[in-house]
């Protein structure tokens, strides 16, 4: 048996999520198009016969602006320790820049991966512009991957599974991810809310599960102005109901999903109010 731990990092919106995705065969962490989707460290689980890949998913590396921002640079960077492979994302439709530099910087380059993610979206001459780019990195491996589409996965997946060493299943063959189902359900009902709501809404949103008596969830949704409150109950309600059709579409059938909106003034830099959301 083989076995280990895969880290992927990367700036914000460079399809780490897509990608965890792609290799676990099924949907272990949110995705959507706005940057710094991903709050949390979010572990999905690869079981074959014969090896277990844990994907490490980390929140988008950036210059944060809010005690939130510095809490999840933390989360990412902290990930990157004590594992047995870190792969470097980058986006094939944007250029090479200073933010993927300086995240380059914080890592073991030659024992890296580099991943060139959207290989879909992206023409073939900035593929390979960005293949030369990331070139001069030095890492140890360079993939050219579509998390969309599939394209390049099984031979990224073959190279990590050859890269373990020999070790212990770390979870059961049937598990699929390390989150509690009370935060799965709470971000799942972030993402509908980053789907539906407005571009100025993504950053000031939370949630967390305040209550739950299965088949019973209620979800509170943080924002922080009470105009935006109303932006995300809408007129009438409509907003909410939508939120909550779509992230119920995919819940076990007979979950009875409440939805709740609060203010919070300010959460993202106030670090006690941080903690407070599971951040």
């Amino acid at each position: 048996m083989h076995s280990g731990f895969v880290t992927l990092v990367g700036r914000p919106n460079v399809g780490k999520s897509t990608l965890v995705n792609a290799m676990c065969g099924r949907k272990v962490s949110i995705v959507s198009d706005k940057p710094q989707t991903t709050r949390h460290r979010v572990m999905g689980v690869l079981s074959t016969a014969d090896t277990q890949l844990v994907f490490v998913d980390t929140p988008g590396l950036h210059k944060p602006q809010t005690a939130l921002g510095v809490r999840v640079n933390a989360t990412a960077l902290d990930s990157v320790s004590d594992v047995d492979a870190v792969c470097l994302v980058v986006d094939a439709t944007k250029p090479f820049g200073s933010g993927d530099k300086w995240v380059a910087g914080q890592l073991d380059m030659a024992k890296a991966i580099v991943i060139v993610n959207k290989i879909d979206a992206a023409k073939q001459t900035q593929v390979i512009a960005q293949l030369a780019a990331v070139g001069s990195l030095g890492a140890a491996d360079y993939f050219p991957v579509s998390a969309r589409t599939g394209k390049g996965i099984a031979e990224l997946i073959a190279h990590l599974s050859a890269r373990m060493p020999e070790g212990p299943m770390y979870f059961p063959a049937e598990t699929l991810s390390d989150q509690p189902e009370e935060q799965w359900v709470a971000e799942l009902v972030r993402e509908q809310l980053l789907a539906v709501t407005h571009d100025e809404l993504p950053y000031s949103i939370a949630t967390r599960v305040s209550e739950w008596e299965w088949p019973r969830i209620r979800v509170e949704i943080v924002v922080e102005r009470e105009s935006q409150k109303g932006m995300v109950i809408g007129k009438g309600g409509l907003v909410l109901k939508e939120v909550g059709k779509l992230a119920r579409a995919q819940l076990p059938d007979g979950v009875f999903l409440e939805l709740f909106v609060k203010v919070d003034k300010d959460w993202q830099r106030k670090p006690d109010r941080i903690e407070r959301l599971g951040y």
